[in-house]
């Protein structure tokens, strides 16, 4: 599943990931980890991580990648260089190293920051899609750096076509109840990425 989207049934109405896109980064034995794509937060770069500046325009929103650890910042990027991601996801889209040194990422042609993630137990997200919760499409890089999140969920569901483009025809529904709450389910172990500025950045 790893570099799938997990794309919400209208029936799911957890308000956690009601209406939501996520891209799923890891999935084995332990369970899966995912970052939702489409849930920006009113918080800027600047405001929340002023030190990401040198990566990502400072007035560029960071994401809300899910419910759990939201105090945990990850980052994905598209890199030019594949080899120096930390661990890809699909083609050149993948998450920065744990500890990030700028100068040694090469160049990137698009970033994404994300506060906290979706986490699943041992097993739980195969049992979600046998349940039929999640509709599942390939990610493409311009999922995961939308420039509408609002219209990702539609947008996806034309994509894959057939009877899934009626259910992007579908009302957002007020939304009021969506808000993120505390994670309830076993998710696996993340480690939180670690900044490090360069010397360069330091003392620019």
């Amino acid at each position: 599943m790893k570099g799938q989207l997990l794309i919400a049934v209208p029936a799911l109405i957890d308000p956690n990931f009601r209406r939501t896109v996520v891209l799923v980064g890891e999935h084995n034995e332990e369970g899966a980890l995912g970052l939702v794509l489409n849930r920006p937060s009113e918080a800027t770069i600047a405001d929340a991580v002023p030190e990401l500046s040198v990566l990502v325009d400072g007035s560029e929103q960071v994401h809300v990648g899910g419910p759990v650890q939201l105090s945990a910042i990850v980052i994905v990027a598209d890199f030019v260089d594949p080899e120096r991601a930390g661990s890809l996801v699909f083609d050149s889209v993948g998450f920065l190293p744990a500890e990030v040194d700028p100068d040694a990422l090469g160049e990137l042609t698009q970033v994404r920051v994300f506060a906290g993630y979706a986490g699943w137990g041992p097993g739980q997200l195969d049992g979600e899609l046998e349940e039929g919760s999640w509709i599942v499409e390939p990610a493409i890089a311009t999922d995961v750096f939308t420039l509408d999140p609002d219209e990702l969920w539609s947008e996806v569901l034309r994509r894959k076509g057939g009877p899934y483009s009626v259910l992007a025809l579908m009302p957002v529904a007020a939304c009021a109840a969506c808000r993120w709450g505390p994670a309830t389910a076993r998710s696996p172990s993340w480690r939180a990425v670690r900044w490090r500025r360069s010397r360069a950045a330091a003392s620019a």
